[in-house]
């Protein structure tokens, strides 16, 4: 389907395209394309735009990813399918370790997102072949690699299931995540919750770290500034005045 670049939803519709590709290309589950449907009602909510408290966020995953001994960047097929290659800038501008794990797992859909991560430039990839296992998970997402989510010290888990982000932090993990739902379990628990389009993130990530990479004392200020509890009431108050605001236009 051609969809022109005129219309007012183009990046949207594209996105949902890429998914039901993915679907076609059996990377994307179907499951996965109601999971992007729930993060579009709540783009919608945010503005779609990448809002102050996402970019404050996002700063502040780009530091800890830059700050960690053994970064590692998780990756679903919903990921794959949207941000391939901007998931390879992340974890080659912080050095971090790509791995592929998913819940409705297949040794073939395995395969399929590690080919598409390496056609847009990974080099490695791991994932197919898991050694190891995240304690307290007795499903797929709980298999893993020791070399990858394992022994990783701050894990990046964009659009990611709340059991499996408690799961890696009662290990003593620092999580990292992408989540347009503010209220999700997944974005009470991260350390770090980036209320933004994976989309819109990404790019930014990868940005954020290379500006960052050479100023420890910018990098100590972000840190010790942010506060995940603050910044997701911060998103909520956005939405909660935007929602004000939508009213106020209707009723006039």
């Amino acid at each position: 389907m051609r969809i022109p670049k005129s219309h007012p939803r183009y990046e949207s519709l594209m996105a949902r395209e890429a998914l039901v590709e993915g679907v076609k290309e059996g990377i994307v589950v179907r499951q996965g394309l109601i999971a992007h449907g729930r993060g579009e009602a709540f783009d919608y909510l945010v503005g779609e735009v990448s809002i102050e408290p996402a970019v404050e966020a996002e700063y502040a995953a780009a530091g800890r990813l830059l700050r960690a001994k053994h970064p590692v960047i998780s990756v679903n097929g919903n990921v794959a399918a949207l941000s391939a290659k901007e998931t390879v800038e992340v974890a080659k501008a912080v050095g971090a370790t790509i791995e592929v794990n998913i819940f409705h797992r297949t040794e073939e859909r395995v395969q399929r997102i590690e080919g598409r991560l390496k056609s847009a430039g990974a080099e490695v990839v791991l994932g197919l072949d898991p050694d190891a296992g995240i304690e307290g998970l007795d499903h797929p997402r709980g298999l893993c690699a020791k070399a990858g989510i394992y022994s990783a010290d701050v894990v990046l888990v964009p659009l990611e299931d709340g059991d499996r982000a408690k799961a890696l932090k009662d290990m003593g993990k620092v999580v990292l995540t992408i989540d347009l739902n503010p209220l999700s379990r997944t974005s009470r628990v991260s350390d770090v919750t980036i209320v933004d389009n994976i989309t819109r993130c990404m790019p930014k990530l990868a940005r954020f770290a290379t500006e960052l990479r050479d100023d420890d004392e910018r990098v100590d200020r972000i840190l010790s500034e942010f506060d995940n509890r603050k910044n997701l009431s911060d998103v909520l108050n956005h939405i909660a005045r935007r929602l004000g605001e939508l009213e106020s236009d209707s009723l006039d």
